[in-house]
C-alpha cells in the first residue's frame, strides 16, 4: 500500500527564515513585547538596514511571525506526496509533523497576542482554523471513499470536532503544560479521534501503524 513520500524541500529566503525563527524564539523566551527590533538584529547578526528590507515595524513583525507559522503548517502538505495514500497514513504523517513543529508553543505567548494584538491574532486564528477545517474535510471524505472511515459520518461536524479538540489541548487552564506535554495531549487526542470515526478495517490498520509512531520522541 502506498505511503506518504517526502518531496523535495521547499526553498524559503534563508535570511527571512532566520529572522522569523529567531523572532519566534525571542517571543517564546521574552514574550511578545519583551524584545526590540534592535534585539532581533543582534540575535540574527544582521544590520538594521537588512532587517528593514523584511520588517517594517513591531506590528508588521507580529503579523509576519504568525503568517510564517501558518506557512510552516501549510508546507507540511506541500512537502509530501499524498496522492493515492491511505487516509489514516496521511493523518499520521501530518500529525507527527504538527507535533514536531508546534509542541513547544508557550500558552503565555497566545495570551499576550490576544491582549496586545487582538485583531492580528483573531485574523491568524481564523485563517489557521479555516485551513485545518478544509484539510480535515478532505481527509474524512477520502477515508470514507477508501472504506477506512464510517459512511454515516457528518463530515462538517467531525471536522469541527477535530478543530475543537485541537483548541482544547492548547488551553492551559484545562491542561497545565507543566503536567501535560503537547506531544502527550496530541497523541491521546489523535487516537481518540481515529477510534471515533474508523470502521473495523480502518481500526485494525490504525492499530498496526500506531505501533511504529512515538509522538513523545519527536524532536
Amino acid at each position: 500500500m502506498k505511503v506518504a513520500v517526502r518531496k523535495q524541500t521547499i526553498t524559503i529566503d534563508p535570511v527571512f527564515q532566520k529572522i522569523m525563527e529567531s523572532a519566534r524564539d525571542l517571543t517564546e523566551k521574552k514574550g511578545v513585547r519583551g524584545f526590540s527590533l534592535a534585539d532581533l538584529c543582534h540575535e540574527v547578526e544582521i544590520p538594521p538596514n537588512t532587517l528593514y528590507k523584511y520588517i517594517d515595524n513591531e506590528h508588521d513583525l507580529v503579523q509576519k511571525i504568525l503568517a510564517f507559522e501558518r506557512e510552516s503548517f501549510r508546507i507540511i502538505f506541500d512537502e509530501y506526496d499524498f496522492d493515492g495514500v491511505n487516509s489514516i497514513d496521511i493523518l499520521l504523517t501530518v500529525s507527527k509533523e504538527i507535533s514536531r513543529k508546534f509542541k513547544n508553543i508557550n500558552p503565555s505567548t497566545t495570551f499576550d497576542l490576544k491582549k496586545y494584538y487582538p485583531e492580528i491574532y483573531q485574523d491568524h486564528f481564523q485563517k489557521r482554523v479555516d485551513f485545518i477545517f478544509d484539510q480535515i474535510k478532505i481527509n474524512i471524505q477520502k477515508g470514507i471513499n477508501q472504506g477506512m472511515y464510517r459512511e454515516d459520518l457528518s463530515i462538517e461536524l467531525v471536522a469541527r470536532l477535530y478543530i475543537s479538540r485541537l483548541i482544547d489541548i492548547h488551553n492551559p487552564d484545562f491542561f497545565p503544560p507543566e503536567r501535560f506535554s503537547f506531544s502527550m495531549l496530541f497523541e491521546v487526542m489523535f487516537e481518540s479521534f481515529i477510534r471515533s470515526i474508523a470502521k473495523p478495517d480502518g481500526l485494525r490498520y490504525f492499530e498496526e501503524k500506531i505501533k511504529t509512531v512515538e509522538f513523545s520522541s519527536l524532536r
